[in-house]
């Protein structure tokens, strides 16, 4: 079996290498899978650098997705050739994996295995902060920040599916056109009088829920933008500022603000929150609906072009391994 490990925390272009051990033998109840593709997250690289908020003991393998197929069965549940969603507990970034049946979720067949392989953060991300946090109706609109990331396009595109509008936000003008084309329908970029310029898009429409991953003023200024008793929900803070909030949002607009961190999702959800969640995002990229765009694959030995492609700024789509 070959991994992708790490011994120590730094660059991921330096400090990631390909280590080959034996296969673990075979229990029962338990399934052997090839994994066929694995994306390479932001959250990922800052893991591996060693600046994210919780960090693996070392050595550890990164990768927190992907798609696999059985290769040998030890469970009744699932039969060799059945394709199988990887489970989110990490170290996918290799090429088998053994685990008990029921930590692999059943998958179609005649669905790209590439879109599978990044079902289970970023459009699980966007389902959810848009199902937990408030009663949305077609016709309301949604505020979000970064939103040229991947959590972003599919919260677009599941928004779209409902009847829903979107202001985006984007940090450079650059960006505008492809969170257009993407079927933003407002698209800003963030500065002076963001609060201002939102009210002017939505006019007298409901702003019901707002998503920030930026924090600082970007996230004060999405608030000011709500709808009285709305909520805005943080879930990263790429300017590395922490969410600032106004007094005059907090107390008298009632603005509600919350966080959401899917990892602690998957310790409390059950598994048939997850079932139910999995359910209705898979046909979802069956039929085209959620899509996400490949900026390119490797295989395990291209690690470190890999990582280096995957932390270029503007590139147009995700990096994946492939490592079956």
């Amino acid at each position: 079996m070959k991994q992708i490990v790490y011994s120590e925390f730094g660059s991921p272009a330096e400090v990631l290498r390909v280590e080959k051990t034996p296969d673990p033998p075979l229990g029962s109840g338990q399934v052997r899978v090839n994994v066929l593709a694995t994306p390479i997250h932001p959250a990922d690289l800052i893991q591996i650098a060693g600046n994210y908020g919780i960090l693996p003991e070392l050595p550890a393998s990164p990768g927190s997705e992907g798609v696999g197929r059985v290769v040998e069965s030890e469970a009744p549940g699932l039969a060799v050739g059945q394709r199988v969603m990887l489970p989110p507990t990490g170290g996918t970034w290799r090429d088998r994996i053994v685990g008990p049946a029921e930590a692999f979720v059943p998958l179609p067949d005649g669905v790209d295995a590439e879109q599978l392989a990044m079902l289970t953060v970023n459009p699980l991300s966007a389902y959810l902060m848009l199902n937990l946090f408030a009663d949305l109706k077609p016709g309301d609109w949604v505020l979000q920040s970064a939103a040229n990331s991947a959590v972003g396009g599919y919260v677009i595109q599941l928004a779209k599916h409902r009847g829903l509008k979107t202001v985006s936000v984007v940090r450079r003008p650059s960006a505008v056109d492809a969170v257009k084309e993407a079927g933003g329908d407002a698209v800003l970029v963030d500065g002076p009088d963001l609060a201002t310029r939102i009210e002017e898009a939505i006019g007298d429409g409901r702003a019901a829920l707002a998503l920030d991953p930026v924090g600082g003023g970007t996230f004060e200024s999405l608030a000011d933008a709500l709808s009285p008793g709305a909520t805005i929900v943080s879930y990263g803070a790429l300017s590395g500022d922490n969410p600032s909030l106004s007094p005059t949002a907090l107390v008298f607009r009632d603005i509600r603000p919350r966080g959401f961190w899917l990892s602690k999702w998957f310790q409390q959800a059950s598994q048939s929150d997850v079932q139910t969640a999995f359910g209705e995002l898979v046909p979802l990229v069956a039929q085209g609906v959620l899509r996400s765009r490949v900026a390119g694959t490797y295989a395990l030995e291209e690690i470190e072009q890999a990582v280096a492609h995957a932390a270029q700024d503007g590139k147009d789509g995700k990096v994946l391994l492939v490592p079956s």
